[in-house]
């Protein structure tokens, strides 16, 4: 069994880009294959802040997933679909990301966690987690990306404060110590 590779992605170090279309400002925590142009991903976990009403980026052949992180919210007006209500309490979101999406502020500013893969190639899940205390947690063989949103957590001895991300490449299922109070985004992301 090969030995994962294990990467602790701290807040500070986190990418500040323009949105593909120029709208806001993306924070990029992760892309693969790391470097890449916005067209050119085959996967990639970002944050934004969204002042303002307004269209979503078009990302061709890109499934996205949508959470909020922060604020109280928006409603999503996706093509073919009935309008979505998008808050903190609300499940991760996953959508076509070159399905015409607009966006309505449910109250003022939020931010929000993207989660996009390229179609065909690849899939993702998104899931929050809480931690209170001492566990063990199983990591798929695949990437694992774990945003600490609030709290701070350690996972097998490397510590993550609010806004850090451990990027987990993992040959096999592995299970692994975490403990801390802290509110997660797991993220999971598999080659087809």
């Amino acid at each position: 069994m090969a030995m994962p590779k294990i990467t602790l992605l701290r807040s500070d170090s986190h990418r500040r880009m323009p949105w593909k279309n120029g709208g806001g400002e993306t924070v990029e925590i992760a892309v693969s294959p790391e470097g890449v142009g916005l067209a050119d991903f085959d996967w990639r976990v970002s944050m934004a802040t969204v002042a303002t009403d307004g269209p979503f980026s078009v990302f061709p052949g890109i499934d996205r997933t949508l959470s909020i992180l922060d604020g109280e919210g928006m409603t999503l007006f996706i093509k073919g679909r009935a309008p979505e209500r998008l808050t903190q309490a609300s499940e991760p979101l996953p959508f076509a990301a070159d399905a015409p999406t607009s966006a309505t502020l449910i109250d003022g500013t939020i931010t929000d966690l993207n989660v996009m893969t390229r179609r065909g190639r690849f899939t993702h899940s998104v899931r929050r987690v809480s931690v209170d205390g001492n566990s063990k947690v199983a990591f798929e063989a695949g990437t694992t990306l774990v945003l600490c949103h609030r709290g701070n957590a350690e996972i097998d001895g490397t510590a993550l404060n609010a806004g850090d991300c451990l990027l987990v490449s993992e040959s096999d299922v592995a299970e692994r110590s975490i403990s801390g109070k802290a509110q997660l985004f797991w993220i999971t992301i598999k080659a087809i």
